[in-house]
């Protein structure tokens, strides 16, 4: 069992239940007001829930907001006491609502910029998955020619800022990110950068433990 997983508690039919050490925020994806009938967790089906991505490890989340509460959508809810939600779960990509999977980018976008030093590090670091893939690779519109720049210029400087990495190898790098996390939220991959697939046969490369100096 990875460090991540160590902190759900399970419980009731399985569900994985959040714990706060693994995250200390979310932004508001959907608030559904009236409850959803076709959510699959009872509690949800006639009442007030929200759902959510997490601002360090990208969980994705539901939660059920305190009585007379305000909610606005992408807004950034502390999840540590005291909190405007109660009763955290862990959800999947296929278990947002069209709306939630709308503002998914907006809210990623968010959390990269928030976090910038610690995600310009990613393309300083960023090493080769095996002999014929590097992990900058993975990130979308990247090929071999633009892995090659971005190396090169690491190795005469570090990149220092989103706006280094976009003058210097013209790529956009939020973007490039944010589209990366998408891919890895909605599953099917076979390399993981920063996404703790449950999928079989999945290699995860573990970054954002890297990033956080967790683990390694």
């Amino acid at each position: 069992m990875s460090h991540r997983d160590h902190n759900f508690r399970y419980k009731r039919h399985g569900e994985r239940h959040w714990d706060e050490k693994h995250e200390p925020a979310l932004y508001v994806l959907d608030y559904l007001e009236l409850g959803n009938p076709s959510d699959p967790h009872y509690e949800h089906k006639n009442q007030p829930f929200i759902q959510g991505v997490g601002v360090k490890y990208f969980s994705l989340l539901e939660a059920i907001p305190l009585p007379a509460v305000k909610i606005e959508i992408l807004e950034k809810i502390d999840l540590g006491y005291p909190s405007k939600v109660k009763r955290i779960i862990h959800i999947g990509y296929s278990e947002l609502t069209s709306v939630a999977k709308t503002n998914l980018s907006e809210a990623l976008k968010n959390i990269v910029l928030e976090n910038e030093k610690i995600f310009v590090e990613f393309f300083n670091i960023a090493e080769p998955v095996n002999i014929r893939l590097h992990a900058l690779e993975l990130l979308p519109e990247i090929g071999k020619k633009t892995m090659n720049q971005i190396l090169e210029e690491r190795s005469k400087k570090r990149f220092e800022s989103f706006e280094d990495i976009k003058k210097r190898t013209r790529i956009d790098p939020v973007k490039a990110l944010v589209n990366r996390v998408i891919k890895e939220l909605i599953g099917g991959e076979k390399y993981y950068l920063f996404i703790k697939s449950p999928e079989p046969n999945t290699l995860y490369l573990g970054y954002l433990e890297k990033l956080y100096g967790e683990l390694y």
